[in-house]
């Protein structure tokens, strides 16, 4: 007998077995997908992890229902790669696939119900089962959903299963394929008309039917000056004639229509060659590839707009000469819009980008063509999940901007950064692996220091460019001295009004949305909470409502104190929305724009903001941490930082690091041409270490205050931190579990244990949380750690009180 080892989408540490048939076993390839039943009734598709003669043993296999594909979609290598971030990062390889694979490509059954024909006795139903009853007799299939709409009900389960006991239904698990090709319709002569001399009888025969005469002569004319298909569409639209007339010719079999899968994002064609480099880029260029033949992994530091971009360009064009992919990631898909546009005119038409702002169907093309290496898939330009691609002969990655938090995922499992998966990746395929930051991250440049990675710098902007001029305001006394205007001091307003008589833009920098982050009554001093997270609500002025930033609860703003009913609320702090408002009122006369979370919701709403920024249709953009990363604006003269504190005094051991990371890359954004940029940062701590590298760039200083604090406190790069979480909406069981769970750990891991506590914000979306903390030495074995951890979330899982329990393991939680 041969089975499957199948991977399935689903949380469980193992893979499950399948009985396959003669026929199967010589078609079946790991990396197939396959639909196989699960449980009693549900129906997943999975991956085909090996082909084997060994039955399981617990249990006895099931057949599969059916192979999707004739040809593997994950290839050997996704395959060991997936397993080694399941091993790494403590989750199951179905974690992986969910994470990894478009999911369109995971077909899932839907239960559907349909009628009984046999039942006849309708007085043995209740009123609201009657209603589903009723509702089969017109339609023959019903989903859950539908159940639940008609009884306008959530819960519908209970009155499924009694009509099931009654016999009354029938119970049926339908899949649904999900991807759909786009089929774009073509015109053309039908075959037997093809021939002049027959096509001389055809004009003919149309000479007492001008229309469609000319329908026909302007065909050849538009076949004769191009030779791509005819599209049916705009061959109607450009010479506007009727459907009516065109469909007439059809049915007469003198025209036809066929269809032609096309991918829906189409890049066009390079038009650019790649710049020359300076001195200081060209030498920066040649000591990477020198250091390339030592060792994979390098990190170029370069400062803000020193022309890294185009470095990376000259190092891409080699490897595509090569006939290899490349693979360039980036922190934030707000990036790629500027990034595409400027490497579309260098490579054209051979560049796919991947991320989740495409639709599903998009993602799938681009998962095929670089499956089937076309190529227009040798450059993938991405986000952290373009990590999971099928390349087939990748030859670099491109890491920019390594050091953003955004390379980090937190939540589902698998909880990864992209960087160090990435690094793996790049050793197992034996490809280079090339950072890019003007401020690096602790890790990495302590790696540096070790020797692990090779390091190249480029400390002069491209051109005459000029690192921007970093002044403090000292708040305190702006508002001692009565100087602010709102939330702006009088310094950073001149400056503003500067830049705008000069025709320069301004960005303005405030790390928070919404408009004001608490509403508070000024009489008994109550501040409106999320019913569902420990958290208050943010007042949002444009609609006019209260929001919770972590699970989306929305409210409208009372017109009085919900407590002791005065109309005396008040807002407190401020955000961008805020910003905005007050800007516009100092500066009627200019265009304003702003760019956080709330405004680019939608597909093209990055693309947008930037293109109207960078064609100077907006003189003053306010924004979030999004403005920081690596965009290009030349026109813009200053940058207004305005509360530094919030970072600085954020409860996390990477605080300092982070802040400076931010204020220096939001700075870069100023002076990127000739003229020399300004930054304001408005501060209540002018003094603080931090700012005052943050005004010198001095990177070297911070990274060795950094490294001293760590070494004192125990944490990374001297000591890895593992993060466990547990979750529950009751919370004294999770009170007890965390108790019992802290102190196992503690019985084999003594004093690295940490908690357990609660974090900063303890409920979120009724979910009470606590965290433990594992510190371990870097001298301690990372596997052998695992195992041990493992075994106590087995003994912890086997306990029937704590099985409810959400139990999440982060590691490298940071």
């Amino acid at each position: 007998m041969n089975y499957i080892d199948v991977i399935l989408p689903l949380p469980l540490q193992k893979l499950f077995t399948y009985k396959i048939n003669s026929a199967e076993v010589s078609f079946l390839q790991k990396g197939m997908r396959v639909v196989v039943p699960f449980g009693k009734t549900k129906v997943y598709t999975g991956i085909v992890y090996a082909v084997h003669q060994k039955a399981p043993i617990a249990y006895e296999a099931k057949e599969i229902h059916q192979i999707l594909d004739k040809e593997p979609i994950i290839t050997k290598e996704q395959l060991v790669h997936w397993q080694w971030i399941s091993q790494y990062y403590m989750c199951s390889l179905g974690e992986v696939l969910r994470a990894a694979l478009p999911s369109a490509f995971l077909l899932q059954s839907e239960t559907k119900l349909s009628l009984n024909p046999d039942f006849a006795d309708e007085k043995l139903l209740t009123d609201n089962e009657f209603l589903i009853f009723e509702a089969l007799q017109h339609q023959p299939l019903l989903s859950i959903e539908k159940v639940s709409a008609i009884l306008a009900r959530k819960t519908v389960l209970p009155l499924i299963k009694c009509l099931l006991e009654k016999e009354a239904i029938f119970i049926h698990e339908v899949v649904y394929e999900k991807y759909t090709p786009k089929l774009v319709k073509y015109l053309r002569l039908a075959k037997k008309w093809e021939n002049e001399a027959k096509l001389q009888i055809l004009l003919d025969e149309l000479s007492r039917a001008p229309k469609q005469r000319e329908i026909v002569l302007r065909y050849f004319q538009t076949k004769a000056t191009t030779k791509k298909p005819i599209g049916f569409t705009n061959f109607v639209k450009k010479n506007q004639f009727g459907y009516a007339v065109i469909k007439s010719l059809i049915d007469k079999g003198i025209f036809e229509y066929y269809t032609l899968q096309e991918d829906r994002i189409k890049t066009g064609k390079s038009t650019h060659q790649i710049p020359n480099l300076n001195t200081y880029q060209d030498k920066a260029l040649q000591e990477i590839i020198a250091n390339f033949k030592t060792n994979d992994i390098c990190l170029l530091h370069g400062v803000t707009s020193s022309g890294k971009t185009e470095i990376y360009a000259h190092l891409i064009e080699d490897e595509l000469n090569k006939g290899k992919q490349v693979l360039y990631l980036v922190p934030e898909i707000a990036l790629t819009t500027q990034l595409i546009n400027r490497l579309q005119l260098y490579f054209g038409d051979r560049i796919s980008v991947f991320h989740s702002r495409y639709s599903m169907n998009e993602r799938i093309e681009v998962w095929n063509n670089i499956l089937a290496n076309q190529s227009k898939a040798q450059l993938i330009i991405g986000a952290r999940s373009s990590l999971f691609m099928p390349f087939q002969d990748l030859g670099l990655i491109i890491v920019d901007e390594e050091h953003e938090i955004s390379y980090k995922q937190f939540d589902p499992a698998p909880r990864y950064h992209t960087r160090d998966t990435a690094i793996v990746l790049a050793k197992q395929v034996q490809a280079k692996l090339l950072m890019g930051t003007a401020t690096p991250s602790i890790e990495t440049y302590q790696n540096i220091k070790r020797q692990k990675y090779s390091l190249v710098e480029l400390k002069y902007r491209f051109g005459k460019g000029q690192l921007p001029e970093v002044e403090l305001v000292n708040l305190v006394e702006t508002y001692r001295k009565k100087q602010m205007r709102g939330h702006f001091s009088e310094r950073l307003l001149t400056l503003i009004q500067e830049a705008l008589q000069n025709n320069e833009q301004v960005i303005l920098f405030q790390n928070r949305r919404g408009y004001a982050p608490i509403v508070e009554c000024t009489s008994c001093g109550i501040s409106p909470q999320c019913p569902n997270c420990d958290v208050s609500l943010t007042y949002h002025k444009y609609k006019n409502d209260l929001r919770c930033h972590y699970c989306g609860f929305e409210a409208p703003m009372p017109i009085a104190c919900p407590a002791c009913h005065n109309p005396t609320l008040t807002t407190k702090g401020f955000g961008t929305q805020q910003l905005e408002t007050e800007i516009q009122e100092l500066f009627p006369e200019h265009k304003i724009g702003r760019m956080d979370f709330d405004t680019t919701r939608g597909k093209y709403d990055y693309h947008r903001i930037i293109s109207s920024f960078q064609a100077q249709e907006i003189d003053i953009l306010v924004g979030t941490q999004m403005l920081s990363k690596g965009l290009d604006f030349s026109n813009v003269s200053l940058v207004g930082v305005l509360n530094a504190d919030t970072m600085l005094n954020f409860p996390d051991f990477r605080a300092h690091e982070r802040s400076f990371q931010m204020l220096v890359q939001v700075s870069g954004r100023a002076g990127r041409s000739e003229k020399k940029g300004k930054v304001i940062i408005q501060t209540f701590n002018p003094y603080h270490q931090i700012l005052q590298q943050v005004t010198l760039n001095e990177y070297d200083t911070m990274f060795k205050e950094q490294l001293l604090e760590r070494l004192q406190f125990k944490y990374p790069p001297y000591y890895r931190i593992i993060k466990i979480t547990l979750k529950h909406k009751d919370f004294n069981k999770v009170e007890k579990a965390s108790e019992w769970l802290g102190q196992s750990l503690k019985n084999y891991f003594k004093e690295w244990v940490l908690g357990p506590t609660s974090p900063a914000i303890a409920r979120v979306r009724n979910q009470y949380i606590k965290d433990i903390i594992l510190k371990m030495p870097l001298n301690e074995s990372i596997p052998a750690t695992k195992i041990q951890l493992q075994k106590v979330k087995n003994h912890f899982q086997s306990i029937s009180e704590y099985r409810s329990i959400r139990f999440n393991i982060d590691v490298d939680a940071y």
